[in-house]
Formats: structure tokens, sequence, C-alpha cells
């Protein structure tokens, strides 16, 4: 099997599945596409098809979004008119045995694959992907604080919730700009990693006694963490940023109720959708490498 006669359906999504299938037809697959942005001039060399199910017929490889699933089960795909459930019927179109690549997929999508023969790709999780993107992704949350507060980020109180890869560049480019950052992590290593880069480090203990003087709160952890207990704490002013994967770490229709403007920032790397949508391919044609490779 070469890339000359591989079938590669790049389904949801966003402006960076534009170059990601633009990637693809350069490395030589015919490439079938839906549910992200399609421009006006359209993609050279890919087939916009009429539905999802329509994409993924035939397809050797399916190409899903980095952003996690949502609860329903729908892949990330902000601009399609319609939610993109990945069922049984669709993804049985696809050729035999197909391969699915993908941030990361939830027990309905697992078990449909199981069921088929498809094998999951995961790559959520793999750092120096994240850290690709990262850049993009600290650029896209300073856009959402920004357009979203009345105060400057400089001198403003802000509490990270987690300390992974992304929240450790949100920590540092915030400390640069002059904030004064306050990081809650269970892991003690991140703590100190947070503090040495110049944030005052707390145990998730702690927050509470820190949350009613915070004016900027950002929840990088997949996992609820700030239910309304917590959130209550809050002072009225507060912006909650979100930018973790379903669930995410805020309780957010609790924010709500509270009255505390709350943004699910969730695909902040589209904020480059060319740059990001190039590093995505990177780790995406090492696994389609991979995959050709062990059929050959």
């Amino acid at each position: 099997m070469s890339w000359n006669n591989t079938v590669i359906a790049v389904v949801a999504g966003d402006a960076r599945e534009q170059e990601i299938a633009r990637c693809a037809v350069r490395a030589g697959a015919a490439v079938r596409a839906y549910g992200f942005p399609w421009p006006d001039e359209g993609i050279e060399g890919v087939y916009h098809a009429k539905d999802a199910a329509d994409a993924l017929k035939g397809a050797d490889i399916a190409l899903f979004p980095i952003p996690g699933i949502t609860a329903e089960g729908a892949l990330f795909a902000p601009k399609c008119p319609e939610k993109i459930i990945p069922t049984h019927e669709m993804l049985a179109g696809m050729n035999k045995p197909g391969h699915i690549i993908l941030g990361w997929g939830d027990a309905n999508l697992k078990g449909h694959c199981e069921a088929l023969g498809i094998t999951l790709h995961e790559y959520e999780w793999d750092v120096d992907l994240m850290l690709l993107r990262g850049p993009a992704i600290v650029e896209g949350v300073l856009k959402v604080i920004i357009e979203n507060t009345q105060i400057t980020i400089h001198k403003s109180n802000i509490c990270l919730v987690g300390q992974g890869t992304i929240g450790s560049l949100l920590t540092n480019t915030l400390v640069a700009l002059g904030a004064h950052v306050h990081v809650a992590a269970r892991n003690p290593v991140q703590r100190a990693a947070a503090y040495a880069a110049g944030a005052e480090s707390l145990t998730l203990e702690q927050l509470p006694e820190y949350l009613p003087k915070m004016d900027i709160v950002i929840g990088s952890v997949p996992k609820r963490l700030l239910e309304r207990e917590q959130l209550q704490l809050l002072p009225k002013h507060a912006l909650l940023v979100d930018v973790a994967a379903p669930p995410g770490t805020i309780d957010r229709d609790a924010a709500a109720e509270l009255g505390l403007k709350t943004v699910w920032a969730r695909g902040m790397g589209a904020r480059a959708p060319i740059t990001v949508g190039r590093s995505q391919w990177s780790g995406i044609v090492r696994r389609i490498a991979g995959i050709l490779e062990q059929q050959s």
C-alpha cells in the first residue's frame, strides 16, 4: 500500500483541517473532506463530500479533530451546520482494515471501532505536538482574556488550575506580561516549576483561600475541579476561561447561574490554522507512515 492509492477522509474540525487536507494531497493521497469550513475557492485535489458518511466512504484512513469529543459524542466542528456523531453505519463505509487518527476517542467511538475492526490512533497527549501548537493556543487565550475583560493582564490576579504542557506555557507568558499568577496543581513537581517561573504555587485544597482575590481563572485540566462551591467564592467581575477538553475544568452551568462570565475556549489552535495545521500534520504523517509500513 502506498500513498498514491491511499484514501484519506478529513472529517470535522476547523480551519486547521484545510491545511491538513492540503498536506495529505501533497503527500499523494486521495482526499475526501467534510465538516470543516470550506474555502470559496475549494481545496485543490480534495473531494468536498455531501456529509460525513460520504467523506468516509471508501477511506482507508480517517482524520478526526484533535479537540475532544463532547459528552453527547459529537466531533469538534464549530462551523458545521449539524452535529457529527460517528455511528456504526457511518464508519462501516470505510475500507478494511480501517484506521482513525484523532486527538482522543470516547466510549461510543471506541465501541463502534472495535465492532468494525477499525484501529484508533490517539495523539492528544503527545507532548511534542502539544508544544508545537502551544504558542498558538497561548495567543488565542490572551485574545479571549483581552476581549472579555476591562482590565489589563498586567498586574491582574490570575489563577491557573492545572500545570501541564499548555498550563506551563500560559504561566510563563502571563508572568512575563506582569500578571500576578497563582498556579493550583496536584503535582508537586508542577507546582515547583510554576514557582521557579515566578508564579505563586498552590495545592488544590488552598484554592478557596485565594479565589476571592482573583480577576481571571483559567482551567486547563480535562476534569471538573471547579464546582459551584468554589465558584461562588469568586468576585462578580471575575472572568473564567476553560481551555480544557471535555468535560472541562469549570462547571460552566453553575458559573452562568452565578452570573460569572465564562468562555469555553476550545480549539484555540485555530488562532494560526496554517502553522498549527502543519504541526498537527507532522504527528499525523508519522502515524500514517507506520500504518502503511505495517500493511506493505
